[in-house]
């Protein structure tokens, strides 16, 4: 037998529905939430969303009961389902962001392709520099060669000022050669990155071509 509450929850879920409207279709959620509140509504109850809802017909009969919406280990799979199509949407946004800035600042093949030469130009006049450093630091060195001769070749002998001049030369050729493989490897990191950007930008290119001609009006046929 139901108890003296649980029969008085019954009458009042079906006065309220009996309330809101006598249409055969009218149902009554009621449930009761994690505080004890007990809540009656004429539709889904969002605050029983993780426990079970009672669904009466309008004469207070019960139609139905809705299990809990998602258990626990449910709700966190589906949370982590959500964030993952938000942060793919996300990032489908700002790949079209970052095509729309592209095609901005390159209309044309001629104007990527003057980009990619003046960004290779500025390492192109580093790596000049630093071999004309070598050269510079070559020369140097000569002049010390001709300096250690008065001590017959062997640097063991020579003063302790001309021994660290020799190591200064020799360490700053290193630095200078070590500089310019550096740059070397960032030409070509320039190069892929340009040629990355040439090819989405030849689809970008063919599609807005496609879409002025859409756009353009057709010769009439005569």
């Amino acid at each position: 037998m139901l108890g003296i509450g649980a029969l008085a929850a019954c009458v009042s879920a079906a006065a309220l529905a009996q309330a809101t409207g006598q249409a055969s279709g009218s149902e009554v959620y009621t449930c009761i939430d994690r505080n004890g509140r007990r809540i009656t509504s004429d539709r889904f109850i969002p605050e029983c969303g993780d426990r079970e809802q009672r669904v009466l017909d309008a004469s207070g009969a019960e139609r139905r009961r809705i299990g809990p919406a998602l258990s626990e280990h449910e709700r966190s799979a589906q949370e982590a389902e959500r964030r993952k199509r938000a942060q793919v949407k996300a990032q489908e946004l700002a790949d079209r962001r970052a095509e729309r800035v592209l095609i901005t600042r390159y209309p044309d093949e001629a104007a990527h392709r003057a980009e990619r030469q003046s960004a290779l130009s500025q390492v192109d006049d580093a790596i000049a520099m630093a071999r004309g450093r070598i050269s510079q630091l070559q020369a140097d060195r000569k002049k010390l060669d001709q300096e250690l001769e008065f001590y017959n070749g062997a640097l063991a002998k020579a003063p302790v000022r001309l021994q660290r001049a020799f190591s200064d030369n020799d360490q700053a050729v290193e630095e200078q050669e070590r500089f310019i493989l550096a740059r070397q490897q960032e030409k070509k990191r320039i190069n892929e990155r340009f040629d990355e950007e040439l090819a989405k930008l030849r689809v970008l290119w063919a599609q807005q071509q496609a879409a002025q001609e859409a756009l353009s009006p057709t010769s009439a046929k005569p």
